[in-house]
């Protein structure tokens, strides 16, 4: 099969019979030959999302006072056009509740940039914050709260290894605050949120705590033993991962103290203590 772009048909290569005729061309009308050059020619916006507060559909008048032909507009011509973008502005957030998306979906950028946290994750904290405020449970309630417990909630749903104390951090929000907001949203939602897995939390604590890679793949060895022997159901994945990164490093000779392993994971000294008995007693060490 081949594409005649110039008559728009599709045909057989070997017998010359028309399989497809006026075919649209989806491609640009125009050539571009570099990236800078194809951003001026393109005349589409950002594409929709749901992490925005009109989802991308509406349309915005520029900020650059020039005419078509690129000339500065004169005095009496930008006072208008200034008018005009207040009114536009305005026009898009007549509710309250697109007030509410506009500022919770600032903060919400700002959170997943201080989180590193991909844009999927960030447009699945949007879609659990829309819910929520479709149910009036932002109603009454601190809109960061609601909007961190949305985050933390994405998070474990995509089973991204972000902690309670990482998000309060982030968002300047009192870990109890958010953890009360998390456990109303899971319950008026019925949300369904996975078991996080400790393997998820080793890289991380590694990182912090600076240990070697094959350190860190003795802990992963280690977690999965513990998993086999299923003595870390009902554990929390964080300390049983900053335990088990602690077992490793006594086991490579990678001298590392209790306290350096808390501060990177988190954790206090005396959860590493309690699981590294039931660590201690797995691995006959």
């Amino acid at each position: 099969m081949r594409n005649d772009s110039s008559r728009g048909e599709v045909y057989c290569s070997k017998c010359g019979f028309v399989v497809r005729e006026k075919t649209v061309e989806t491609g640009p009308e125009w050539r571009s030959f570099s990236n800078e050059e194809k951003d001026e020619k393109s005349r589409t916006g950002l594409p929709t999302s749901i992490a925005i507060h009109d989802m991308g559909l509406a349309t915005i008048i520029g900020g650059e006072n020039k005419d078509a032909a690129g000339r500065s507009l004169s005095g009496a011509m930008k006072s208008s056009v200034e008018r005009m973008r207040t009114w536009d502005r305005r026009s898009q957030m007549h509710e309250s509740a697109d007030r509410n998306l506009k500022q919770a979906f600032s903060e919400l950028r700002g959170l997943s940039e201080k989180l590193s946290i991909s844009e999927a994750v960030t447009e699945r904290a949007a879609y659990i914050y829309r819910k929520a405020l479709e149910r009036n449970l932002v109603r009454g309630r601190s809109i960061t709260a609601i909007l961190a417990a949305s985050l933390y909630a994405a998070c474990r749903d995509r089973e991204i290894p972000r902690t309670l104390k990482d998000v309060a951090a982030a968002s300047n929000v009192k870990k109890k605050d958010i953890a009360r907001s998390y456990r109303l949203l899971v319950k008026e939602m019925d949300l369904k949120m996975p078991v996080v897995d400790a393997t998820k939390c080793v890289t991380k604590i590694a990182s912090r705590a600076k240990v070697s890679e094959k350190t860190q793949r003795r802990a992963l060895q280690i977690l999965l033993k513990a998993g086999q022997a299923r003595i870390s159901a009902g554990k929390d994945p964080t300390g049983l991962a900053a335990t088990a990164i602690y077992v490793a490093c006594t086991l490579e000779g990678e001298r590392i103290t209790q306290r350096a392993v808390a501060e990177a994971s988190g954790v206090t000294e005396v959860t590493i203590r309690n699981r590294y008995k039931g660590l201690k007693s797995l691995l006959g060490i």
